[in-house]
């Protein structure tokens, strides 16, 4: 099987999972490649991509891709299958809203398979919007070259009938998993006052109510540090000299792995106004560390009978409160990390993901025809 992934920004959880994938897919077998941004992600993201050239057969290509829809989709659209030229592609795996419309018109240029994961993308868009009513408008046409979709989470398989409509083709919920090593803890100092937030620095990620709560807290030494970059960081330079947090919050490049970033961390904090299925709410989770993270997108799936722990999105007020819990109460922040930590592992394991969605290549490939949503595929 030959595979190719598709995406825009090499930054986040969308590019842990796509490296994820490809490593794992290289590593089985099958010929591999990936086409991305060439202007976003900065050095991380450029080290990893590299590390992958070796076992990549199809090659990592990375091309200017523009954040929102313009005429350089045009350039795009006519100069990425001359990047895979005599290669047979049988699937091409399209991640989020740009990738997810490249990859699927990309498959119709090589008579493949077209398989969509939107990793939240155009579902975080509502239809009442201009911009909303256009990104949903595109998501319907495009179902029409789409063979499958493979949804992170049951709510954002909820959440695409409702926006996009009913399903045309095969579909699949696969949950993100991680590997066993990545369970083992990590190795903290003695936790600081300090929190972390690693993620897309936007303002899709809630970052904005972070700073609200942390300006709430009294306690003098309480610190946040952020890791990561994205399109508003400067806006959120410019929130925290407004907050009065310039000795508290420090701003970090990328990091690869994730959990680096939780060195000296007493908590980490998520607090996204809407998600997929993030995989740093998993990768916390795996290490143990403390978690404050809101009830949106496949968050409670994750959580599962710890759901309770939940706060609501854009709440600094009650993010407050809990900040200032952990650090009333760290032995209790610690023990509810550890049931965490249990649940995650029982249920989010990267072997499984993997055996899933190839399984659903092949599923794909078996079909001579599209199927129609009387036979959905939906674990």
């Amino acid at each position: 099987m030959n595979i190719l992934h598709v995406f825009r920004s090499p930054v986040g959880g969308l590019f842990r999972h796509v490296c994820d994938l490809a490593e794992e897919q290289a590593r089985l077998g099958y010929k591999v490649g990936i086409i991305c941004d060439a202007s976003t992600g900065g050095d991380s993201a450029a080290s990893k991509l590299e590390a992958l050239q070796s076992i990549c057969t199809l090659g990592v290509h990375r091309i200017p891709m523009s954040r929102h829809i313009g005429f350089s989709d045009v350039k795009v659209l006519r100069d990425i299958p001359k990047l895979c030229a005599g290669e047979n592609i049988d699937v091409v795996h399209g991640h989020g809203a740009k990738g997810g419309a490249y990859g699927r018109i990309l498959a119709k240029m090589l008579s493949s398979k077209a398989i969509y994961t939107p990793h939240g993308g155009s579902m975080h868009y509502s239809i009442t919007t201009p911009t909303g009513m256009f990104y949903l408008t595109l998501e319907r046409v495009l179902k029409k070259f789409t063979d499958g979709i493979i949804f992170d989470s049951k709510t954002s398989a909820e959440t695409y009938r409702g926006k996009v409509g009913g399903f045309s083709c095969a579909h699949r919920v696969v949950h993100n998993g991680l590997r066993d090593h990545e369970f083992d803890g990590v190795s903290r100092t003695t936790p600081e006052n300090k929190f972390v937030f690693v993620g897309e620095i936007r303002k899709l990620k809630g970052l904005d109510v972070l700073l609200q709560a942390l300006a709430l807290i009294k306690e003098p030494d309480v610190s946040l540090s952020v890791f990561g970059s994205g399109p508003d960081e400067e806006f959120f330079r410019n929130r925290v000299q407004v907050l009065g947090l310039t000795n508290k919050v420090t701003f970090h490049s990328p990091i690869f792995p994730a959990t680096k970033a939780f060195v000296n961390a007493r908590c980490v904090v998520v607090p996204s106004l809407a998600e997929s299925f993030p995989y740093i709410v998993l990768e916390t989770a795996a290490a143990r560390v403390p978690l404050l993270t809101t009830n949106v997108g496949g968050i409670p799936e994750i959580f599962g009978p710890h759901a309770y722990q939940l706060l609501p999105a854009g709440d600094a007020n009650e993010l407050a409160k809990a900040m200032q819990r952990v650090l009333d109460d760290h032995d209790s922040a610690e023990s509810l990390a550890d049931s965490l930590h249990d649940h995650v592992y029982t249920h989010f394991r990267f072997s499984t993901m993997v055996g899933h969605i190839v399984g659903f290549y092949n599923e794909l490939l078996s079909f001579p025809t599209e199927l129609s949503e009387n036979s959905q595929v939906i674990v």
